[in-house]
C-alpha cells in the first residue's frame, strides 16, 4: 500500500498564488501569520498526517467501529491518536482565542484539514462535527453555554455532534418529531430518537455535547417550529467538572459501505425519564442556528472530497509506476510499466488535473471566507460572503461527485488488483461514496444553489464572479503560450452565463422543469469555476517561470491546465443545452411509467 504524503508544495502555490494569502495575512487578526508560520504549521500537519493518522486508516476499515451495551470502542490506535491530536492543540487552531483557540484563518485550516483527511477520513470526522457545534454555539450560544461547553470542546477534551434527522424524517426536517418538554428551572427534557449521528459516542473523548433538534409543546408546525438545545452525555456540574451521565445512548450503529471507523449512531433521547438540555438562543429559531453549522460542514464534506481525490490519485500513481505489464504501444522489446500506456497517462491526468482544480477552488471560498469575517470595510466584507453562500453547494456537490469519479479511477488504473480489498485503492472509493449524500445530497446543494443562491439576487454575484472569469481569459488569451486555455474558459463562461440566464428567467415561471436540471447546472459551475482556477494558476506559474524560476512545477502546473482545458471544460457547452432542454424530457414521462 501506498503511504499518504501531505502535497504541501501545491498547497503553499494555492494558497499563495490564487487564494491570496498575503491578502488574508492582512486581515485583522491575522497579522501575526506569517510565511515561515504558514509553512511551519504545514510541515507539522503533514508529519502528524503521514505518521500518526495514515498508518490507522486500512486498520480502522478493517475493523471498524464496535458497539456494545450502548456503547462504541473505536479502533485500535485511534483514542492514542486522538489524544496525541488534542494534546498537540490541532483541534482548536482556528477558533476564536476568548475560549481557548489560536484564532487562524480558515484557509489554513483548510490545507490542515485537507491533509487530516486524506490521511484517514474516518478519524477526521470526529473534529469536523466539533468544530461545527463549536461555531453553531460561539454564534448563538448563551455566555453560560459558552464558558461551560466551548474551552472543553475547542481544547478536544470534549466532542460535539449535531442531531438532526429521524427515521420518518430524512432531509425533510419539517417532519421531525424529537420534543422538549420545559422544566421549573429552565432547562428541557428531551425525548425522541435521531439517527445517522456521526461520532454520536465513542471512547476517545471524556464527554460529547450533542445539539439537538427538538419542538416545544407549543412550536408552530413544520421548520419554523424547530429548537436547537445542548445535550450533554455527562451533566454539567456548576464548578465545571462532570456529574451524571445524562438519558442519551447511541442504542445501534450503523454497518456502512465506507468510513468503517467513524461511529454513525442511532441516538435515543428520553428513553429513561428524558434527557437534560439547555436551549440554544430563541425558541423555534433552531434550524437557522443549526444551518451554522450545516454550512460549515457542506464546506468540510467538500474538502473531503478533495483530500479522497489526492489520497486516490497518490495511491494510483505509485502503482502505475510500478506495475510492469504489456509493452508500448508503440512496440517495444520488454515490458512496459503501465505508466507509460496513454489511457493510464489519460486516467492519472484525469485524476490529477481536476484534485488541482478541486483544491484551488476550495482554498479561494475559505480565503473568501476570512474576508466575510474579517474585513474591516463592510462592503468587503458583504461581497465575499456573497461568493461565500453561491460557492458553497458547488464546492459541497461538484467536489464530492468529482471524488467519486477519481477514485473509481484509482480503482480503474490498478486494474483488477483494484477489486482486490488488500491494495486499498477500494476503501477511498468506498469511503468517497457518501460524501455527495450526507449534509444535503447533490441534488439538495443544487436545488439550494439555483433556487436560494442564484436566484436570490437575480444572479448578481455570479455576473460578477463571471467577470472575474472574463478577466483571466483575457489575461491567458494575452499569453500565446496559453491560448488553448483561454479558448475553453471562453467557450465554458459563455456556457455558464447562457444556464445562468435561463435559470434566473424561467426559474419564478417554471420552477419543475427548471429544477430538473438543477444537477447539471451545478456540475456546469462546478466545472467552469475549476476551470478558472486552472487558467489562474497557469498564468502564475507563467509569471514564475518568466521571472527566472527554472522549478519544474511550474511547467507541469501549465500541463495540468492544459489538460483540464482539453479534456474537462469542452463539457461545459453540453452541460448548458442540458440545463436550458433537458428538464423538460425529464418530466415527460407519467410518475406511474417510470
Amino acid at each position: 500500500m501506498s503511504n499518504y504524503s501531505a502535497p504541501v508544495k501545491d498547497m503553499l502555490f494555492v494558497m499563495n498564488e490564487l487564494a491570496g494569502l498575503d491578502q488574508v495575512r492582512a486581515l485583522p487578526g491575522c497579522e501575526e501569520v506569517t510565511p515561515d508560520l504558514v509553512e511551519s504549521i504545514l510541515d507539522e500537519a503533514s508529519k502528524f498526517a503521514a505518521e500518526v493518522l495514515a498508518p490507522l486508516n486500512a486498520t480502522g476499515d478493517q475493523v471498524g467501529a464496535r458497539w456494545h451495551d450502548r456503547q462504541v470502542t473505536m479502533p485500535p490506535g485511534f483514542k492514542e491518536a486522538y489524544r496525541r491530536y488534542a494534546e498537540a492543540g490541532w483541534n482548536g487552531f482556528d477558533c476564536h482565542p476568548a475560549f481557548g483557540g489560536q484564532g487562524l484563518p480558515r484557509l489554513l485550516s483548510a490545507a490542515v484539514r485537507e491533509m487530516w483527511k486524506s490521511a484517514n477520513m474516518a478519524f477526521s470526522l470526529c473534529p469536523l462535527l466539533t468544530n461545527g457545534a463549536i461555531e453553531a454555539l460561539e454564534l448563538s450560544g448563551s455566555d453560560a453555554q459558552k464558558r461551560t461547553y466551548l474551552p472543553n470542546m475547542i481544547s478536544g477534551r470534549w466532542t460535539g455532534t449535531m442531531n438532526l434527522t429521524e427515521p420518518q424524517a430524512g432531509s425533510d426536517l419539517a417532519a421531525i418529531r424529537t420534543r422538549a418538554e420545559p422544566q421549573a428551572d429552565g432547562t428541557y427534557r428531551i425525548f425522541g430518537q435521531k439517527i445517522f449521528i456521526t461520532y454520536g459516542e465513542h471512547d476517545m473523548a471524556e464527554n460529547i455535547v450533542h445539539l439537538v433538534l427538538a419542538r416545544l409543546p407549543d412550536a408552530p408546525e413544520g421548520v419554523k417550529g424547530i429548537s436547537l438545545f445542548v445535550v450533554p452525555k455527562f451533566l454539567v456540574k456548576a464548578d465545571g467538572s462532570l456529574g451524571e451521565r445524562n438519558d442519551a445512548y447511541c442504542v445501534s450503529i450503523e454497518h456502512k459501505l465506507g468510513i468503517h471507523a467513524s461511529p454513525t449512531c442511532v441516538m435515543a433521547f428520553g428513553d429513561h425519564g428524558g434527557a437534560l438540555g439547555t436551549l440554544v438562543g430563541r425558541a423555534n429559531e433552531g434550524l437557522k442556528y443549526m444551518f451554522v453549522m450545516m454550512n460549515a460542514a457542506r464546506y468540510a464534506v467538500g474538502v473531503e472530497g478533495l483530500a479522497l481525490a489526492e489520497r486516490a490519485y497518490q495511491k494510483a500513481l505509485a502503482y502505475a509506476r510500478e506495475r510492469v505489464q504489456g509493452r508500448a504501444i508503440e512496440g517495444s522489446p520488454a515490458p512496459v510499466a503501465i505508466v507509460q500506456h496513454p489511457d493510464v497517462r489519460r486516467m492519472l491526468m484525469t485524476m490529477r488535473s481536476q484534485t488541482e482544480a478541486m483544491r484551488a477552488l476550495a482554498y479561494a471560498v475559505a480565503a473568501a471566507h476570512d474576508a466575510a469575517g474579517r474585513h474591516p470595510d463592510a462592503e468587503q466584507r458583504q461581497r465575499n460572503q456573497a461568493f461565500v453562500d453561491l460557492m458553497i453547494p458547488v464546492v459541497k456537490g461538484w467536489l464530492t461527485e468529482t471524488a467519486n469519479e477519481i477514485t473509481y479511477l484509482g480503482v480503474q488504473v490498478h486494474g483488477g488488483m483494484g477489486f482486490i480489498e488488500a491494495t486499498g485503492a477500494a476503501q477511498h472509493m468506498r469511503d468517497a461514496r457518501i460524501t455527495t449524500i450526507y449534509e444535503g445530497t447533490t441534488g439538495i446543494q443544487a436545488n439550494d444553489l439555483i433556487g436560494r443562491k442564484l436566484t436570490r439576487d437575480n444572479g448578481a454575484t455570479l455576473k460578477v464572479v463571471i467577470g472575474m472569469m472574463r478577466q483571466t481569459q483575457a489575461a491567458a488569451a494575452a499569453d500565446s503560450q496559453l491560448s488553448r486555455i483561454a479558448g475553453a474558459l471562453g467557450e465554458g463562461v459563455d456556457a455558464l452565463k447562457d444556464a445562468a440566464s435561463y435559470v434566473v428567467t424561467c426559474f419564478g415561471t417554471d420552477v419543475r422543469t427548471v429544477a430538473a436540471g438543477a444537477v447539471p447546472f451545478l456540475r456546469l459551475m462546478g466545472i467552469v469555476s475549476a476551470g478558472w482556477m486552472m487558467a489562474r494558476s497557469a498564468l502564475a506559474a507563467r509569471r514564475q517561470m518568466a521571472s527566472g524560476s527554472t522549478d519544474p512545477f511550474y511547467p507541469t502546473k501549465i500541463a495540468s491546465a492544459e489538460f483540464f482545458a482539453a479534456n474537462v471544460l469542452p463539457a461545459a457547452p453540453g452541460l448548458a443545452k442540458v440545463v436550458a432542454g433537458g428538464g423538460a424530457s425529464v418530466l415527460a414521462i407519467p410518475e406511474d411509467s417510470l
